[in-house]
């Protein structure tokens, strides 16, 4: 008998709905159906996603109903072996097997953040981890080689370094991913399968020269996979070169600080590969979404767009007050940042700079003393690591969300033990939030001795 997976293409109709040269593979895509209007070739992801296919409830509700079941019923047993055979799909035909392979609330999320960053599908996941490490181990395979950028999160930093080696012989080699001569010496052509950045690094905010890196990976015989959490609708990867855009979607996405969830963004030929019945990453790993997050989250998906365009407004005026002040802080949104040039060349306009900024006090001691009176004084923001919420969240990376690197590593990349890694809010006025902030600087200049200094300070 013929393995079931032989010919598994649930993604086929999508293809024709949303046509584009994938670049990991050849076009599988049915040719039967006539191709629909790619809404996600917008210029502006917003208007993508607001020109893409809205789901209606199953009783004509203007929001999507949830499909809370896990298996499917079909009418007559041979349908069943048709769908296990690939014949028959949820694309195609409107016909699901089991909610680990796909489900109907889950699908259209995926679709949804596919047209937001311009790909040709997408798959939605349970955790922003569990995406990165879908596609890694689904690219790169056992003792494949990567090259990624030496400043990445704590947790893709230590996956890379540490399980992937250990679980399956990857090999990663750290390099300044903005010295594109550095970034060509360490490519293997033939060897290295992946070329990993951060659109904006965690949390030194760099800014990675996207259509470089691509063309580097390319000529190699690379992908280039673009962790796109920080710069939703910022900044499209996927425009600019990139094979696959990963996201946590617990962060600017949902906006909420109260959902866990990944996605995978790229050609339809990659989550087919990924959902293969027999060695398909995440067929068998299972990071699955639950239905009732999917719901939730395709609600949030509309006023995404007015939210990080507040995320960012704020940003952008509190990185300039503190640079009046003497402060050292990163912002890209800043004209003197390395990298504020290649941002506003990338970016889609209208949406800023994003919403992180960083702050160096030059000690850890500073860091959370500033942090403990922005909290525990004037209510300025929360001491809590993730991003993306409605209230300013503020961490010191170094003890923290990077705290998976070695001393050397973090070095390195540029994080310091003073840095302050920010999320800035959108919740109270702006005029409010500064004023908690400046009554905090005060109050740590006058307990720390030779805190004066960093007043002084010339911004990085």
């Amino acid at each position: 008998m013929a393995p079931v997976v032989a010919a598994v293409e649930p993604f086929t109709l999508l293809k024709c709905l949303m046509p584009q040269d994938d670049g990991l593979g050849d076009d599988n895509g049915s040719t039967d159906v006539k191709p629909m209007k790619a809404h996600h070739r917008e210029s502006d992801p917003a208007a993508a996603l607001a020109g893409a296919r809205h789901e209606f409830g199953e009783h004509g509700g203007v929001n999507m109903s949830i499909e809370a079941s896990i298996t499917f019923t079909v009418m007559e047993p041979d349908t069943m072996r048709r769908l296990f055979a690939g014949e028959l799909g949820p694309e195609r035909d409107d016909m699901y097997i089991y909610s680990r392979h796909f489900n109907p609330t889950v699908l259209a999320l995926g679709r949804q953040i596919a047209v937001l960053e311009g790909t040709e599908a997408a798959y939605c996941t349970a955790s922003g981890m569990s995406a990165i490490s879908s596609v890694m181990m689904q690219l790169v395979g056992a003792g494949g080689h990567v090259v990624a950028s030496h400043c990445l999160y704590g947790g893709t930093h230590a996956l890379l370094s540490s399980f992937l080696p250990r679980t399956s012989g990857v090999n990663t080699t750290f390099v300044d991913t903005d010295d594109e001569a550095a970034v060509r010496a360490a490519v293997r052509p033939g060897e290295t399968k992946v070329v990993y950045v951060e659109t904006m690094s965690n949390p030194t905010l760099a800014v990675a020269d996207i259509p470089m890196l691509a063309r580097v990976a390319h000529e190699a015989g690379a992908k280039l996979v673009v962790d796109n959490t920080f710069t939703p609708l910022v900044v499209s990867p996927a425009r600019l070169g990139a094979d696959v855009v990963v996201h946590s979607v617990s962060k600017f996405i949902s906006g909420g600080a109260d959902i866990i969830a990944g996605a995978i963004c790229g050609p339809a030929s990659l989550v087919n590969s990924m959902m293969d019945l027999q060695d398909g990453a995440l067929m068998l790993l299972g990071p699955t979404m639950n239905a009732k997050v999917a719901s939730e989250l395709a609600g949030r998906l509309p006023h995404l767009p007015l939210r990080m365009q507040e995320h960012s407004r704020r940003a952008g005026e509190f990185a300039t007050r503190m640079r009046r002040l003497g402060l050292r802080v990163t912002y890209p949104g800043l004209p003197d940042h390395p990298h504020h040039d290649r941002l506003r060349t990338m970016g889609n306009p209208g949406y800023g700079a994003g919403g992180m900024l960083c702050v160096d006090m030059g000690t850890e001691a500073r860091a959370n003393r500033l942090m403990h009176h922005l909290q525990n004084t004037t209510q300025f923001g929360l001491m809590a690591v993730s991003l993306g919420y409605y209230e300013t969240l503020m961490s010191c990376s170094g003890n923290s969300t990077s705290s998976e690197m070695a001393p050397d590593d973090r070095a390195r990349a540029g994080i310091s033990p003073g840095l302050i890694r920010v999320s800035v809010g959108y919740n109270g006025t702006l005029e409010q939030r500064w004023e908690q902030f400046e009554q905090a600087l005060a109050l740590v200049q006058q307990e720390t001795p030779g805190a004066g200094a960093i007043m002084s300070c010339k911004a990085l």
